[in-house]
């Protein structure tokens, strides 16, 4: 009779084959258990305790509702005690379950407070001690705990706890709750923000455009909102715009510059180099006007964007034409970033044509990039270069009279 294969949990062993089998391994997950309580108090004062007195065993004094762990609790004060066989001679206090639940499991501490400041106060409490039966459940609204013999009238009445008629009663309750914690086995997946496909897409139609820009002959339709939701600078410049042609010129910038520009302003994003125009400059070249760009309208993210992917190609022969467009348009880190590595490649950065023309554009980067190299060469250990012109670098020696090379520099006198 043919054997009829059963149906197998995820993980199991499958036969492979009659008389064989390939064993799998269960695969291991993992989940913890926490218990905890959820603490809360409440102060309740009890004035005119001697007006109180003779309403009878059993009759009480309660407090204000208050909430702790997702129930409200009640504490009740007892002036001739809570059983008519004790004969008044107790106090008692109980705090209780003053909303619906079952078998709500918590700790309690009541505390009858030392009024003179001495911080005598008598206190009996669950917490901070192991309890052989755990902590105390009560089965449903209405349910108490506490003492029916807190403590003797006599004791309390010719004691600290009670001034001007008037004693004080904190109760702290802890709700214990128990949570199991593991790996999420279901999720749904949030798409990314697509706000910016959208507007590139209006960009792109220039449905509903109300502004043209003419760069250079070529024009450029698009939206005043959007534009001036983006740039102070733009914002600014349109409101001239009322009443006019709506045609704004710009000067000092190429076509496909601008329709870079554009395309953050929409998307949020820099443009891939897929068009024409733009795939025929390198990318480098394209995101250096785009900074000029961003700094002229004052967009810091754009700004940031372009700081980022020209620190990548900083290198030797273009750290020094990098500074300068660093200092030109205000970009802090990437300005940050030349001087640390022209500093690290003096002697190769100053033999470049980029730093040549350095010298004479930005003179006062000469400074900072000294204070740079001395930096680096603090943490090297070597002596500070003297920077002379593009060919000579002249080394002041160190300590030991020696030159960075570690040979021997005689000292004149």
């Amino acid at each position: 009779m043919p054997r009829i294969p059963l149906a197998l949990e995820a993980g199991d062993a499958r036969p492979v084959g009659e008389g064989s089998c390939n064993v799998t391994a269960a695969p291991c997950s993992s989940s913890s258990s926490v218990t905890e309580t959820i603490n809360g108090s409440h102060n309740f004062t009890i004035g005119g305790y001697s007006l109180a007195k003779g309403m009878g065993a059993g009759k009480f004094l309660t407090s204000d509702a208050f909430w702790v762990g997702g129930y409200q609790w009640a504490i009740y004060f007892y002036p001739d005690g809570k059983n008519v066989e004790d004969n008044c001679l107790y106090v008692s206090i109980f705090i209780a379950l003053a909303s619906e639940g079952t078998d709500v499991r918590a700790l309690f501490e009541l505390t009858l407070l030392d009024q003179s400041g001495k911080g005598k106060h008598k206190v009996h409490s669950h917490f901070d001690r192991s309890l052989e039966s755990g902590p105390y459940t009560l089965k449903y609204r209405g349910s108490m705990w506490g003492y029916k013999r807190f403590l003797r009238r006599t004791v309390l009445e010719t004691s600290d706890y009670l001034k001007n008629d008037s004693l004080s009663v904190t109760c702290t309750v802890g709700v214990v709750v128990s949570a199991t914690q593991g790996p999420k086995c279901y999720k749904i997946n949030v798409p990314e923000p697509d706000i910016g496909l959208h507007f590139e897409k209006l960009l792109i139609s220039e449905e509903g455009a109300d502004v043209v820009f003419d760069v250079k002959g070529q024009m450029f339709k698009a939206h005043k909102l959007v534009l001036a939701a983006r740039s102070p600078v733009l914002s600014s410049e349109l409101v001239s715009l009322e009443g006019s042609d709506n045609v704004v010129i710009i000067k000092d910038m190429e076509p496909h510059v601008f329709q870079a520009l554009l395309h953050f302003i929409y998307s949020d994003s820099l443009v891939e180099s897929t068009s024409t125009e733009l795939a025929e400059s390198p990318m480098t070249t394209i995101v250096q006007y785009l900074l000029a760009a961003a700094d002229r309208y004052a967009l810091d993210r754009l700004k940031t964007l372009c700081e980022s992917r020209i620190c990548e190609d900083v290198g030797v022969q273009t750290v020094a034409a990098t500074l300068a467009l660093a200092e030109q348009h205000h970009c802090s880190q990437l300005k940050a970033v030349c001087l640390k590595f022209a500093a690290a490649n003096l002697a190769a950065v100053m033999m470049s044509e980029g730093y040549e023309q350095l010298q004479k554009n930005c003179p006062s980067l000469q400074s900072e990039l000294l204070e740079a190299v001395a930096e680096v060469d603090e943490d090297a250990g070597v002596g500070i270069p003297s920077v002379v012109n593009r060919r000579t670098i002249m080394w002041l020696p160190d300590s030991d009279g020696s030159d960075a090379n570690g040979r021997r520099v005689r000292q004149r006198a």
